[in-house]
């Protein structure tokens, strides 16, 4: 699906009724007939994903076209603080209510099939046992089970005609209805098993033309394979619920007065304060003014330790203050939260197809049809052949079902974004896993990725340290790079203003302060490089790991700040990981070349590229894919969009704001750099997944349809075949968790 244009509406919407892929593609197809509009249809999460890209097609107009064809639809409750959605209310029958409905008539018709298929083949079997009415009681039984449990299969297959659509509602029902029908007439004809009946015919129609036991076993099989499947899909998706239901619903807001006010999450504003207190949840994103706390941030990453939070340190709504009361000022609510931005990020991973899918729900589309065709021409031919026609046409009915087909993808996609978004890794969609599997090398960037980016001033060089070092300050109030703001954090709290300030992207910064041009940054900016009596210092500085920035005006080096950044603890572990995983890990960085060694040494990286500007990291990248390697860029999220998007796969290390970045193919909100190899393991994991559901699902079909053509396939067990198929797709999704 492409991006939706600047202009576009990205509507989210909830689908219900939907019983397999073939319900899907309808939908997708119905929509995109629409003008303006660009549909992804969701079988498996039960959702769909609509541009919008024109103003004549409202939401209203998408939900009425949904509802002509036979199935709900409304828009996705949304992540908004504060919206009845983020509380865990709802207008409409909850999932717990249709699976309570689902599991009731499963129970009926597992109970009422275990004595039909007893007496069917006992009187099918022991011919002296069978006593007169016997074929009255069997259908006595049986009726609840074809009638009753089976009553949602029949009305959605009746809705789906009524709108001139088909689906596996509608091969089910019709199988069920035909062995019914057949069986009462049979019945009232008085007809039964013959007595002189072979081993082979009991196997294939054990109570002759009675067919009975194979409606109720149908439908008891295809309830239970539904019921299996929704429990799946639901537990798969409480990942998504609950990343939704972390929104706050109220908030505390401080006045200017300083009067505290209980409001509506929807009532706050940007840049509007609010008070958390010890247990209570961050309402919106923003940024501690006072007080200090532990804030616990594993609901959204995964990381059981919390961290501390002072002033100044940028927080996330969705997570609790531990320890301590907070004044936050919001940078972002609503929708543009990161916790938003994180709920997106599943639901967009879900919509997307791989290409393989699309081949699927295009086939499914015509398959219920094809198969009904198949049915009456494999009756018509044994028919012609003077043989038993009925049972094997049912066999094909019942058989030839593409649900196993619909799930195989998107089921895998649904388990693998619940497990990725409980340990803070987000899928982007199906690029990353078809690219994972053939990564070999993984680019890191290092500060903010295999460091903490927060640097921190060590010492100040030069004749006059305290001017040095109040300049540079004054030049980088101007910029929000890492090393800026531990600058300023470390000088003086009255530097002025710069004034014409000026960035220099992997370079530096300049500005005029005190009437004077101060450039902040690499040696090489300026004329002179850096003086003999600065050399041993300077040279002592990088040879301990440190990164050193020149301060100099009239376009002399006058002094440098000397900065640290300390490694992550994951780093190294992380590395290990990678190169036991047969990656090769490569540290990429636009800082000086001891500084990089030294990091690199820490970590165990021994291929280290250093001293590279931005758009140096895309040459590097295009080499390293010109001599055929396959990479994965690792970088911060800030300053590594366009390294991420030039790479084959792009990775990005956010805390928060940086979630929605769209350069990269996975993002990884946890603070933890061991994410990188679990993401990688987990993308690779969800490809394989992949292949052997649609290789089980093709096959399945390839060798079970032919056999119910050659009449060598009993309906009852064609029907529990069917149900296995889904089931073993299922199952073997469910491995991911």
């Amino acid at each position: 699906m492409t991006a939706p244009s600047v202009e576009s509406t990205v509507l989210d919407l909830e689908i219900g009724g939907m019983s397999c892929a073939a319900c899907a593609a309808r939908i997708e197809r119905r929509l995109n007939r629409l003008d303006g509009v660009e549909a992804s249809v969701d079988y498996a999460g039960e959702g769909a994903r609509v541009v919008l890209a024109s103003a004549e097609v409202t939401t209203a107009t998408v939900v009425e076209t949904v509802g002509k064809l036979g199935y709900t639809a409304r828009p996705a409750r949304p992540v908004s603080a504060g919206s009845p959605g983020s509380s865990g209310e709802d207008d409409g029958p909850s999932d717990d209510a249709e699976l309570r409905d689902l599991w009731r008539r499963l129970v009926v018709a597992a109970a009422l099939f275990v004595p039909v298929a007893d007496l069917a083949l006992a009187m099918a079997a022991v011919p002296s046992l069978r006593f007169p009415g016997w074929p009255w009681v069997l259908a006595a039984l049986a009726a609840p089970v074809v009638v009753w449990s089976a009553w949602p299969l029949h009305r959605r297959a009746l809705a789906g005609l009524r709108h001139g659509t088909t689906s596996m509602d509608t091969l089910v029902s019709l199988g069920i209805v035909a062995a019914t029908v057949w069986s009462l007439v049979a019945v009232v004809r008085g007809a039964g098993p013959a007595p002189t009946a072979s081993t082979w015919d009991l196997l294939l129609h054990p109570s002759g033309p009675v067919y009975l036991e194979v409606a109720a076993g149908v439908t008891t099989f295809v309830l239970a394979g539904r019921y299996v499947e929704r429990r799946a899909r639901r537990a798969s998706g409480d990942a998504l619920a609950a990343l939704a239901r972390l929104a706050a619903r109220d908030v505390t807001v401080l006045d200017d007065d300083g009067t505290e006010r209980r409001v509506p999450v929807g009532e706050l504003h940007v840049g509007a304060r609010f008070v958390v207190r010890p247990g209570e949840k961050v309402a919106a994103d923003g940024r501690v003014v006072s007080g200090r706390s532990a804030v616990d941030r594993s609901m959204l990453t995964g990381e059981p330790v919390p961290s501390e939070a002072d002033v100044g340190d940028p927080v996330v709504g969705g997570t609790v203050a531990v320890s301590g009361r907070l004044v936050v000022e919001a940078t972002a609510v609503g929708e543009a939260t990161a916790l938003a931005g994180m709920v997106r990020l599943v639901r967009d991973a879900r919509a997307d197809r791989a290409d393989v899918q699309r081949l699927v729900d295009r086939i499914s589309a015509w398959f219920v049809p094809a198969v009904v065709v198949l049915s009456l021409a494999t009756g018509l031919g044994w028919w012609l052949l003077g043989a038993d026609w009925f049972s094997p046409a049912l066999a094909v009915l019942v058989i030839a079902c593409p649900c196993a087909l619909g799930l195989a993808t998107p089921m895998a996609m649904v388990v693998a974004s619940g497990r990725g978004a409980r340990g803070g890794i987000f899928l982007k969609g199906h690029h990353a896993l078809e690219t994972s599997r053939r990564v070999d090398t993984v680019v890191l960037d290092k500060t903010g990725t295999l460091t903490t980016g927060r640097m921190a001033v060590v010492s100040v060089l030069g004749h006059s340290p305290d001017l040095v070092l109040a300049r540079a300050a004054a030049v980088e109030r101007g910029s929000e790079h890492a090393i800026a703001t531990a600058v300023v954090a470390h000088g003086p709290g009255d530097v002025p203003a710069p004034v014409d300030f000026v960035a220099l992207p992997g370079l530096g910064a300049r500005a005029v302060v005190d009437g004077a041009e101060v450039t902040v940054g690499r040696p090489d900016l300026f004329e002179v490089g850096v003086p003999s009596d600065l050399r041993a210092a300077w040279d002592d500085a990088e040879a301990a790991g440190h990164t050193v920035v020149a301060v100099g005006w009239d376009g002399v080096v006058h002094g440098a700040v000397v900065l640290a950044d300390d490694v992550k603890a994951s780093a190294a572990p992380a590395v290990a990981a990678l190169r036991a995983a047969g990656l090769h890990p490569v540290l990429l960085t636009g800082d000086h070349e001891r500084a990089a060694r030294t990091v690199a040494a820490a970590v165990g990286i021994d291929d280290v590229v250093a001293g590279v500007l931005p758009e140096g990291k895309l040459a590097v990248l295009a080499e390293r894919r010109a001599a055929g390697a396959v990479v994965a860029m690792v970088g911060d999220g800030i300053n590594d969009g366009p390294a991420l998007a030039a790479a084959d796969l792009g990775l990005a290390v956010g805390t928060g704001t940086d979630v929605a970045l769209e350069a990269a193919d996975v993002i990884l909100v946890r603070d933890d750099l061991t994410a990188v190899p679990e993401a990688l393991a987990l993308a690779r994991a969800t490809h394989r997944t992949i292949r052997v559901n649609l290789a089980w699902a093709f096959g399945y079909n390839v060798a079970a349809i032919p056999l119910a053509v050659a009449g060598l396939l009993n309906p009852l067990l064609a029907g529990l075949a069917m149900a296995l198929s889904s089931l073993l797709v299922v199952s073997s999704s469910l491995r991911l968790r």
